[in-house]
């Protein structure tokens, strides 16, 4: 693995890092995008994500048919949002279901990590975009109240827009 890449992998774990949900989007059987709040629980060195789910659910049965999903995260506090278009698979691994368990998953789970429906999503990242303001909160909340009462476009400097290329 290149350092580019390393970099590159750093970086997206940084932008979506303190991003406790993201929305994970599917194509269900009739060709309609479905979503739904998902946690992500790592992003590995190559930068795929990786999701723990249900072998039971719609999710799940998705990406069995359809695996190209997409899944954006938001903090609108910070004025950060990055979208993420990849290839899902499905991951029945229990050594991995192991590694990444935790007391927030079991919450979801109460039969515990042995659930023979307990399974994993795994994200391949190809096209990955970031928005990310530089301007702090309390900033953007005046420059958006004077353009409301002025009536022209906030004079905030354009977020930061950009390409992770995985």
């Amino acid at each position: 693995m290149s350092n580019d890449h390393t970099s590159q992998v750093a970086e997206l774990t940084d932008k979506i890092k303190s991003v406790r949900f993201a929305m994970f989007t599917t194509t269900d059987q009739h060709g309609h995008l479905i979503s739904q709040p998902m946690t992500n629980q790592e992003v590995d060195a190559d930068g795929a994500l990786w999701f723990f789910t249900s072998s039971s659910t719609e999710l799940w049965h998705n990406i069995g048919t359809s695996p190209n999903v997409n899944v954006s995260f938001a903090e609108p506090e910070d004025a950060l949002y990055v979208s993420i278009s990849g290839v899902a698979e499905r991951v029945v691994e229990r050594a991995r279901i192991d590694a990444l368990w935790n007391p927030m998953v079991a919450a979801w789970f109460p039969n515990g990590k042995d659930d023979p429906h307990v399974v994993l999503v795994k994200v391949a990242s190809s096209t990955v975009q970031y928005w990310d303001s530089k301007e702090n909160k309390l900033t953007r909340m005046v420059e958006m109240a004077k353009a409301v009462i002025t009536g022209s476009r906030p004079a905030l400097d354009p977020a930061d827009h950009g390409h992770i290329k995985l």
